[in-house]
């Protein structure tokens, strides 16, 4: 009997298709069409009849959506199976419990493909294999047909295109660096003109174009792409290139064929405790007595550098000390990380044949036995599993012979193959982040120059005592040197080596908890993302984002509490800073609309229309009006700056944008600020008598507080002649005339007494 799904070939990368044994299938309607990608999007998965008619219909759908479902899945089923009875139960696209299920491999979606290969392309990448690498990018760019889930309608299929296009982008801006790391600066070239014209503002496109041109000896056409990349976003954005752009510019300029490599700097600062602990260690197991160490760390903590200064240089005499590494490709020798210990603690004698553990074990207790044996296994946890079985019975014998184990690795607090070594207890020695003293110390000894306080304090704050983080933008203090500045290349890069073991599907979660997580709105610090926030955004199930997050957890990027809070705010910087800007505005907008609907603070979704240059369309500016009196209370000062923005958006209805700055006016005059331009805009444009009063009033209390006293008395006299305003409003311009005349021309000297305005505060006036 054939397999349902035999001959299928269903394509998402472009106008959404499908095929069975060559022949194209119609999937009719663009709606029947969206029903149909998101099931294929979540292939081999059940997808609820609720989830569907969100996904196609947004939140507020007709009344008809439930029966429409219905319906397109029943024109599927026969699409997809023709020759299946109306009343068989179909193989293909099932359903049970309210729930609808498309049963195909993985390697039927053209999008599981492209995913499956920039996998594929990362572990060449790490294997140190470029030519793999570049055939499995080639492969991944050549599955594309043009926009994903092209004319495809629905809020789901929107965040998935925004979703497909980043990773289409990461993927040919890989693939072009790595034609000009290879040298093929022309191929480079060529594909990298395409990009550029594609994408006029993406600035590593830019650098990677100068850098082939230049390489090729082609320095003046190098340097007018940076020209007219500068002139394109000084008109377009207001802004200059990057750091990173800067420093291409500078090696083109200057000649230069190649960055300058990072410093490496053979420095150690702090940890006085744990290599104390260390060489105590030592010292015990030269004096014949055993033992075991457990050094866990996330990653960068500098479990390797302490390892090093602990014990490299500082053995006793006569002590062997033996070194192993766990990575992927030892984890796929058996006893493989344990013979290389072993080897390095002979010194070139003669290797023992390490068969079997029972072999393993009786090696080491005859070396052990012969003199004191120090052995180290750096990255433990990716041992293979016979050393890590052979490293736990070592154990016993570190009781009886001067037998020193130290391990070294993640905390991998989820990896089960480590049980059998915690039952043991080897003596746990957590290294947290460098304290701000040590820190600091790190970053002027590694710094080409001294950072300013201000600059000192940020770079503590983004690298949180990491010292893998804090040796990089050590190595960059000079190139970024304001709060906004994108940051270097070279710290982008650390970064992502960090974040690239986690999985393509983990760090696009991720990436959404940075755009949510980061202080947008200048108040100083970072506030707390909810798992219900990241679901809103995304649009999948809260359980499901806390198991893509849980190996972002065991290594440590996130905090393990129940808010989703980044252990290092450079990993949110980079997440969010290495998106190309367009993109990342387009997110933002969207993030705002949808934890709004979501019910989340006001403040919050502030924030993220404060994220860049993010427009007050139509529903942001209502949102706004909306929400004006909660956000007062609750965040007066980002609320001042997005009203600010919203003044200067002429495309905003002329009544919309005289309420908001009447708003603006009213919050800038309680933070004690100058409102005189604003207020008088609105004073000018009014024709409601009682907002005009209350905007000339704002106007002349201000002169009044600055001291301006004539100003604010010709105000209040214009207001009383015109006799316009409402007698309320007149009264407390009276009131405020008396409190002036001490002050004014031709009275009495007065001593100036500071004295605050009696009449009411205007937003209290007008609830």
């Amino acid at each position: 009997m054939a397999v349902a799904h035999e001959g299928m070939d269903l394509r998402l990368l472009g106008p959404v298709r499908a095929w069975r044994d060559g022949a194209e299938l119609a999937l009719g309607s663009a709606r029947r069409t969206a029903v149909f990608s998101v099931l294929a999007l979540h292939a081999n998965h059940a997808v609820s009849r609720e989830q569907l008619v969100a996904a196609v219909w947004g939140d507020d759908p007709p009344a008809s959506a439930t029966g429409n479902v219905y319906t397109y899945v029943s024109s599927l089923r026969q699409v997809l199976e023709p020759s299946r009875d109306r009343w068989a139960a179909g193989q293909m696209l099932t359903s049970g419990g309210g729930s609808y299920c498309l049963h195909v491999p993985g390697h039927v979606v053209d999008v599981y493909r492209f995913e499956s290969l920039r996998e594929d392309s990362r572990r060449h990448r790490a294997a140190g294999d470029r030519l793999g690498e570049l055939a499995a990018l080639e492969a991944a760019m050549g599955l594309w047909q043009g926009e994903a889930l092209t004319g495809v309608p629905g809020p789901y299929a929107e965040a998935q295109r925004l979703r497909l296009t980043e990773l289409r982008l990461a993927t040919v801006e890989r693939h072009a660096g790595l034609l000009v790391e290879l040298g093929r600066h022309e191929e480079a070239i060529a594909a990298l003109r395409t990009l550029v014209a594609a994408y006029p503002l993406q600035e590593n496109l830019h650098g990677l174009l100068m850098s082939a041109l230049h390489a090729s000896g082609r320095r003046s056409e190098a340097l007018e792409v940076h020209s007219r990349l500068r002139t394109l976003l000084r008109d377009e954005l207001g802004t200059e290139p990057s750091a990173a752009l800067r420093a291409v510019h500078t090696r083109v300029v200057g000649g230069q064929s190649s960055p300058a490599a990072a410093p490496v700097a053979d420095v150690f600062i702090g940890r006085a405790a744990e290599l104390c602990l260390l060489r105590d260690a030592v010292t015990e197991v030269a004096a014949g007595r055993g033992g075991s160490v457990w050094l866990q760390g996330t990653a960068g903590m500098g479990k390797s550098a302490l390892l090093t200064a602990a014990l490299r240089d500082a053995t006793p005499a006569g002590c062997r000390v033996g070194w192993g590494v766990g990575d992927e490709v030892a984890r796929r020798m058996p006893l493989g990380v344990l013979r290389e210990c072993i080897e390095s603690a002979l010194s070139g004698e003669e290797s023992p044949e390490l068969v079997t553990a029972e072999a393993a074990v009786a090696v080491v207790r005859r070396i052990a036995a012969s003199g004191p044996l120090v052995l180290i296994i750096d990255d433990l946890e990716l041992a293979d599993d016979a050393t890590l079985r052979v490293w736990t019975e070592l154990h016993a014998l570190t009781r009886e012979l001067p037998l020193l184990l130290v391990g070294a690795g993640a905390p991998a607090t989820d990896d089960h193959r480590l049980d059998p070594l915690r039952a043991v207890r080897p003596r746990p020695v957590l290294l947290g982040g460098l304290p701000p003293g040590d820190a600091a110390a790190l970053i002027r000894l590694l710094a080409d120059e001294l950072p300013e306080p201000r600059a000192l304090r940020r770079l503590l704050a983004d690298a949180g005592g990491n010292p893998f983080y804090l040796r990089h933008l050590a190595a960059a203090v000079g190139a970024e040197t304001e709060a906004g500045d994108p940051l270097p290349a070279e710290v982008l890069a650390a970064v992502s080596a960090h974040l690239d073991p986690l999985g393509e599907e983990t760090r696009q979660i991720l990436r959404a908890v940075a755009y949510l997580s980061a202080d947008h709105t200048g108040a100083g610090s970072d506030v707390i993302c909810t798992v219900p926030e990241v679901a809103a955004v995304t649009g999948r199930p809260i359980e499901e984002i806390d198991r893509v997050l849980a190996p972002a957890r065991a290594a440590g990027v996130l905090g393990r509490g129940p808010h989703l809070v980044f252990q290092h705010r450079i990993v949110a910087r980079v997440l969010h800073e290495g998106t190309p800007t367009a993109l990342r505005v387009m997110l933002h907008r969207s993030f705002a609309e949808k934890i709004a609907a979501a019910g989340a603070a006001p403040e919050r979704v502030v924030a993220q229309l404060l994220a860049g240059p993010v427009p007050l369309d139509p529903w942001a500016s209502q949102w706004l009006t909306a929400h004006i009196d909660e956000l007062r209370v609750r965040a007066p000062k980002p609320t001042i700056a997005v009203l600010q923005r919203a003044r200067a958006q002429y495309n905003l209805d002329h009544d919309t944008r005289l309420e908001l700055t009447a708003w603006l006016a009213r919050l800038l005059f309680r933070e004690n600020r100058n409102a005189v331009a604003e207020a008088g805009w609105v004073a000018a444009r009014a024709t409601d008598l009682t907002l005009e009063a209350e905007m000339r009033w704002i106007v002349a209390a201000t002169h009044d507080r600055s001291g301006d006293y004539a100003a604010a008395a010709e105000v209040v006299r214009f207001v009383l002649s015109a006799r316009r305003a409402p007698e309320q409003w007149l009264n407390r311009f009276r009131t405020l005339l008396a409190q002036l005349r001490p002050n004014l021309p031709g009275n009495p000297t007065v001593p100036h007494m500071r004295r605050s305005i009696t009449s009411p505060d205007p937003i209290s006036v007008i609830r």
